[in-house]
């Protein structure tokens, strides 16, 4: 509902609206605080009570206790007697200030208090002359009934202080059903605004329905029109990224198909000149043979660098001899160049060509890792199939990372993710401080019986350790 636009079409709804919120609101809050102080005065007028009846209880309990005592000389009697002095004393404890400023209530507590000491006095008095020997002079005032006026004139202020009490109570009870009353009116007052505020409502709701309809639709047609242009641009991403892998590793090969015919050509062809000016050369100059000699020795460094950067840039032992003999030997020069154990446990997979150098380049980049930041004893590389599914797991026990924390650099992990999902899988990274990282690969196993043969002369299914 547009409150405003009813605003200003009436402008004395507002006013009316918070001068009504505002009569609720002193009208509820003082209703509550007079309910809570009348409780709080009965629960005090029921405690007083009960202490009046506990003082009058408590001296014919000593009384009793007195004259058991006296007339069969039973200490015994003696425990109801100092425990009725007790409740006396506590009865009056709470009297007192109960009712200092009660002026009708006052006087007679003055008066109970002076008739119990007076009593309690008597009781004191005898016991005392029965403990020093006096005990028919103590008998003998007992059952001379001295002190039944006392008695009746405590039990005549105790009934009438519960009287006032009693009226009281009754004067309390009437409060309460005055403010229940109050209650009740401004209970009627605020269902009648509600049905004020209802009716409004009612008047309103059917434009407000009209409009949330029109909106839910508008907001479903955008959010269907960009899902679909979610899908479509996650399929191009998807795409392009397969693209720029192709083409990426379309470069690698074409540089070291170039390096291998040219630059190769150039150094076995310097190499051969190098070895002819030797044989001529003879028994010449020993310098000049040496300078030879170093010279051929840089040439075939020479050589053998060209062949490990034309081995990165294009693996040519996953070409010729299949992914399982590739990841061994790729174990084992990672093994050699960084000092670290690798456990490679490698079976016979169906993939595809492009399947196949995606788990290649992925564990080459996960042994980069490793070397970089691991800090990593051991690595174990597993390769196998179940199901239709095929497994590649990466593990070390290096020094581990926040999966979910903020690195400085993450690019290698992103990259090695991308090429997974474009063929089809999912990669999946656990680690934790201290605790190692694990990479794992899910790629679907290829039907293409071509792709997914291996050379005769494979790699063992499990290779041993390398060291």
């Amino acid at each position: 509902m547009d409150v405003l636009s009813i605003v200003k079409r009436s402008p004395f709804v507002l006013a009316l609206a918070c001068i009504a919120a505002v009569a609720m609101l002193f009208i509820s809050e003082g209703s509550y605080w007079r309910a809570v102080g009348m409780l709080d005065e009965l629960g005090s007028m029921g405690t007083a009570r009960t202490r009046i009846q506990a003082l009058a209880r408590a001296v014919v309990d000593a009384e009793s206790g007195q004259r058991g005592y006296l007339l069969t000389n039973r200490a015994g009697y003696l425990a109801p007697y100092q425990q009725a002095l007790q409740e006396i004393q506590k009865s009056f404890d709470y009297l007192d200030p109960y009712y200092r400023d009660d002026a009708a209530a006052m006087p007679l507590v003055i008066k109970l208090h002076d008739l119990v000491q007076a009593k309690l006095s008597e009781l004191a008095i005898t016991i005392e002359m029965h403990n020093k020997g006096n005990r028919a002079t103590a008998t003998d005032l007992v059952l001379s009934d001295i002190g039944r006026e006392k008695m009746e004139a405590i039990r005549t202020l105790s009934i009438e202080l519960l009287a006032l009490e009693s009226a009281n109570v009754a004067r309390g009870r009437t409060e309460m059903y005055e403010t229940a009353l109050i209650n009740r009116m401004g209970v009627a007052a605020l269902t009648a605004l509600c049905l004020l505020g209802l009716f409004l409502y009612l008047r309103q709701s059917s434009a407000m329905e009209r409009q949330q309809q029109d909106s839910k639709r508008e907001v479903q047609a955008e959010r269907d029109r960009l899902e679909v242009e979610v899908e479509s641009r996650t399929i191009e991403l998807t795409e392009l990224t397969r693209h720029l892998q192709a083409a990426r590793e379309d470069e690698r090969h074409r540089l070291a198909r170039n390096l291998h015919d040219e630059l190769g050509a150039l150094l076995t062809s310097a190499k051969l000149d190098a070895a002819r000016i030797r044989s001529r050369l003879g028994g010449a100059s020993p310098e000049a043979l040496e300078r030879l000699a170093h010279l051929v020795e840089t040439l075939n460094n020479s050589i053998a660098l060209g062949r490990r950067i034309i081995e990165d840039l294009r693996p040519s032992s996953l070409s010729n001899l299949g992914l399982v003999a590739a990841l061994e030997i790729q174990a084992r020069e990672f093994a050699a160049q960084s000092g670290v154990e690798v456990q490679a446990t490698l079976a016979p997979v169906k993939l595809s060509n492009t399947s196949e150098l995606v788990v290649y380049r992925v564990v080459q980049e996960a042994m980069t890792n490793i070397a970089k930041y691991a800090k990593a004893r051991n690595v174990w590389v597993t390769l196998a199939s179940q199901g239709d599914q095929v497994w590649v797991d990466v593990i070390d026990d290096g020094v581990g990372f926040a999966v979910d924390g903020k690195r400085s650099s993450a690019y290698g992990l992103v990259g090695m993710r991308f090429r997974v999902e474009a063929e089809g899988g999912a990669l999946t990274v656990k680690s934790a401080p201290g605790q190692g990282t694990t990479i794992q690969v899910m790629l679907p196993e290829s039907t293409n019986d071509d792709a997914a043969a291996q050379p005769s002369d494979a790699a063992p299914s499990a290779a041993p350790a390398v060291h």
